[in-house]
């Protein structure tokens, strides 16, 4: 198969960007490569189901254009014949899409003139000589080629292979003997793979190992997914090296593969950051959010969907940023407006006060000049808005102090009983999460006794919720499945608070009221940085070679930071405010993420690569922006999907429940 040669991304001055990369391939190498050899002037692309998607998540329908395609069709429906255009087939090499491209070009009469095929991914020997057979088709080909690009860039620094079934195909009580566990596995590989392709990458790939006690304990399939990911991601790797041209034959990046079972209560625990709020408490569809605005014939308000992503400057800025700073800011950038703008100033004097969402939407329809920076504050000023009033009727404050309690382990069971009895003004959904935060902290006392049990009935959970909770189990590992022999009776200590599943981090104490949380991938990222991933929970499928120059003493034996002394922790937090010093840098301020990515880049060591079987969380996202400033190294996380919390509990339902629709499951 041929394939067009494309730089490595560490060319100097020339380096790009994970999601840069992504669009030029597909704009430039795919798309513009077919000019050479055309006639055709303008020209129809045809892709399937999965690579629309593919284009979508990297490049717009003007970028596209912009390369001369003036039609883009479904490859299953059914089209109309254009024999004078040439067409561009962006497609998976499955044998149903082969079959639809020969029926196209076959024939005395084919639908296009030329046919120039892309492959999202590497294609099957048999399917190419299924092409070759036909000698009318062959003549019609222009170029047949392997892209080798088959994820979503949802992010500058992160991707998904939507395997949005990961969770219940690979750790359901049924995975045990499913030909979907495979399937699955398999494919996820060859997506990941398809990233390094595209990259110029070849990693070190490092994996959490199957949790099993001793020998005699059987390793279930379920323990065993990152080791069996890992393989099939190897085998792909290693094929690359000899089929696609400048392929790196040495490391150079490197890759660590775990699953949703490393942190239970990053999908779960209420985040305080602008995005991540955004899409655990406005029920927004994907990154649509509905927003309400003044009609022009001043009738009642219309509604207008707009996207929050990379093309709006504020929301680029905030999106990190906690709920706290967000409102701050917004109030800043509001009365810097006012104060430079005359017309404002004389709209807030008619109010007597403030301005409000709907007095600066009327100012856009009244200074045209100023539309697009009003329109944006109005978006953001609304949306915050909206925000705080879920915080305060959900009395969200108590519910996120006490879950970082629990998980620092300045509260117990204790105070989550006095909770559940005395807080009636909190949601079954918030208690819900309460419990699943309390279950992974304690899972010995949760699952293995009647204590859990009786809290989800303190809590007033339904027989759904109790299933979530329950699911939970499908999600530890071995070392959770002890003997019952001869085994003490786990009881509660109402009394004594256990340490902390989680220690503060050091260095990060001037940070905003309830952000003390972090996800584990946090910690995890830092040692793989370092070379000091624990060499008993992770293993390597291979060990440098001679000509690594990778990360300092990588190859060296270092002490895992696991059996290090403890470090001190800092005293909680009692009540705090919404406020921070200005000089702070915790990870939620605008300033402490890369910015000017391209540029920044280009002074950065090699990259870090994260994948998370079952769904990545958009903390953890946040945390690949962040670590990024701080070790100086380009840090991209992917996953078989992006979880919001609403998401995730609907999907462990689903490990263990067939009779429920999927109506039934929204939380």
């Amino acid at each position: 198969m041929s394939m067009d040669s494309d730089s490595s991304s560490h060319s100097g001055a020339d380096y790009r960007s994970f999601r840069q990369i992504t669009r030029d391939r597909l704009l430039v190498e795919m798309l513009r490569s077919t000019r050479k050899s055309s006639k055709s002037s303008w020209k129809v692309l045809i892709m399937d189901k999965l690579t629309v998607k593919i284009m979508s998540f990297s490049c717009k329908m003007a970028d596209i254009t912009e390369e001369g395609v003036s039609l883009v069709e479904d490859l299953y429906k059914r089209r109309q014949p254009l024999p004078s255009m040439d067409a561009i087939y962006f497609m998976q090499p499955t044998k149903e899409n082969v079959d639809i491209f020969m029926s196209d070009m076959s024939g005395k009469n084919s639908l296009y003139k030329k046919a120039y095929v892309f492959f999202s991914s590497p294609v099957q020997r048999e399917l190419v000589a299924h092409i070759k057979k036909d000698s009318t088709v062959l003549t019609r080909i222009s170029a047949l080629s392997e892209m080798n690009l088959e994820y979503f860039a949802i992010d500058s620094q992160g991707f998904i292979t939507d395997h949005d079934k990961a969770l219940e195909e690979l750790f359901s009580e049924d995975a045990e003997g499913s030909h979907k566990y495979n399937a699955c596995l398999n494919t996820m590989a060859t997506r990941i793979a398809t990233v390094f392709a595209s990259l110029r990458e070849f990693p070190r790939v490092h994996y959490r190992v199957a949790r099993t006690i001793d020998a005699s304990t059987l390793t279930t399939l379920r323990d065993l997914v990152p080791t069996k990911l890992a393989a099939s991601l190897w085998n792909s790797l290693v094929r690359f090296k000899s089929t696609i041209p400048e392929f790196p034959q040495t490391e150079t990046c490197e890759l660590l593969i775990v699953d949703r079972s490393i942190d239970q209560i990053a999908p779960i625990i209420h985040e305080w950051t602008y995005d991540a709020m955004c899409h655990d408490l406005l029920c927004m569809d994907g990154n649509k959010y509905v927003q309400e605005v003044p009609s022009k014939n001043g009738s009642a308000n219309e509604k207008k969907e707009v996207l929050l992503e990379d093309h709006d400057p504020v929301w680029l800025e905030l999106r990190h940023a906690h709920i706290a700073h967000v409102n701050e800011t917004l109030h800043e950038k509001m009365t810097s407006f006012v104060s430079k703008n005359k017309a404002a100033q004389l709209q807030q004097a008619r109010s007597g006060g403030e301005l409000s969402t709907k007095q600066l939407q009327k100012m856009v329809q009244a200074l045209p000049q100023y539309s697009d920076q009003i329109d944006k504050l109005t978006l953001h000023v609304e949306i915050a808005g909206k925000l705080n009033n879920i915080i305060k009727e959900h009395h969200l404050k108590d519910v996120g102090q006490l879950e970082q309690d629990l998980v620092f382990g300045d509260a117990g069971t204790k105070e989550l009983i006095s909770f559940l009895r005395t807080r009636m003004d909190v949601s079954r959904e918030h208690k819900l999460r309460l419990l699943m935060i309390y279950a992974s902290i304690n899972p010995e006392k949760f699952f293995e006794s009647e204590k859990g049990a009786k809290l989800m009935q303190l809590a007033g959970l339904s027989a759904d919720d109790m299933i979530v909770v329950n699911n939970m189990r499908c999600l530890r590992g071995a070392d959770s499945k002890k003997s019952s022999v001869g085994a003490f009776t786990l009881k509660f200590d109402l009394q004594k608070k256990k340490p902390g599943i989680r220690k503060e981090r050091t260095g990060e104490e001037s940070t905003w009221m309830l952000s003390r949380f972090y996800p584990i991938l946090e910690d995890l990222i830092e040692k793989l940085s370092k070379g000091e991933l624990p060499k008993d929970e992770y293993h390597c499928m291979n060990d440098p070679s001679p000509s690594f120059r990778g990360i300092p003493g990588s190859t060296s034996a270092r002490t895992s930071p696991a059996h290090q002394p403890a470090q001190s922790m800092r005293s909680r937090r009692i009540g705090g405010t919404w406020a921070r010093p200005r000089n702070s840098d915790d990870g939620y301020s605008s300033d402490s993420v890369l910015k000017h990515a391209s540029s920044d880049f280009r002074k950065l060591g090699q990259r870090l690569f994260i994948f998370v079987i079952g769904g990545a969380t958009r903390s953890e996202l946040r945390v690949a922006h962040k670590l990024s400033g701080k070790l100086k190294r380009e840090i991209i996380l992917g996953s078989s999907s992006l979880d919001d919390p609403p998401q995730f509990i609907t999907k462990l339902k689903m490990l263990s429940t067939e009779e429920l629709s999927l109506d039934d499951l929204q939380i």
